[in-house]
């Protein structure tokens, strides 16, 4: 089944522009389809990661069920003077693989993942395993794999489009910038092979030592957050092996 998403409407002569300081991704984007982005802390962790998009002057957010009422409560405190309105829009998420429908807007993250619509009835015939395929891509999922402690780098945004460094400030820009331009990364998501019963959550260690954490599985494919110059061979969770394919 599809993950329990809520659905924010940003409207008002300054949404665009309100949107723009502060997210990781070009809202300008949005006019052309979905935009995935996220919202950091200064410090440039995560605090929300969503989809955008325009629907005439107003803009869209897609986000989480969890992450609703906090994302609304944080921009609220960003808006100030400006001319914007934060509301509830009341539409529902729809999904699907198939060709996309005339409403349908293709996901930006992975091809794989189909398309999602904007509806004001609720799904009901989603069967899809959406693990399976998150792991298979590589994607990363709100409040398993994306957490408070996240820097999105590490959790594949650029590859998954997710930020554009050419926008730009936004909030968290500068230390995302740092680590793009300066920095090789040592940590972040990978997928892994696992042989043998070991659960989400559980700590990855090789040679004795840690190396990381199992987050999302699909059979015998998991993914993991790593130290990249420890996990070099074969490693262990639970009492299953793992190895990076």
């Amino acid at each position: 089944m599809a993950d329990a998403r809520h659905i924010l409407r940003i409207s008002g002569g300054d949404a665009k522009s309100f949107l723009q300081g502060l997210v990781t991704n070009d809202v300008d984007k949005t006019s052309d389809g979905l935009v995935y982005a996220a919202l950091l802390t200064p410090q440039g962790k995560y605090l929300a990661d969503f989809f955008m998009l325009a629907d005439g002057e107003d803009i869209l957010i897609d986000v989480d069920e969890s992450l609703a009422a906090p994302l609304k409560m944080r921009l609220s405190m960003y808006k100030l003077r400006a001319d914007v309105e934060i509301t509830d829009a009341d539409l529902y998420v729809h999904r699907g693989l198939s060709d996309a429908p005339e409403d349908g807007h293709l996901d930006p993250r992975d091809p794989t993942l189909g398309w999602r619509a904007y509806r004001d009835v609720v799904q009901t015939d989603d069967t899809t395993d959406w693990t399976k395929l998150y792991v298979a891509a590589e994607v990363p999922q709100t409040g398993v794999e994306l957490h408070s402690d996240s820097y999105i780098l590490e959790m594949g945004f650029e590859r998954l489009g997710g930020v554009d460094f050419r926008k730009g400030c936004y909030v968290g820009q500068e230390v995302t910038a740092r680590m793009k331009h300066k920095t090789e990364l040592r940590k972040g998501l990978a997928k892994v092979t696992v042989s043998g019963p070991a659960d989400p959550g559980d700590e990855i260690t090789a040679n004795g030592k840690p190396v990381g954490t199992l987050h999302s599985r699909a059979g015998n494919q998991a993914l993991a957050y790593l130290r990249f110059d420890r996990a070099t061979g074969e490693m262990q969770a639970g009492a299953a092996k793992l190895t990076r394919p």
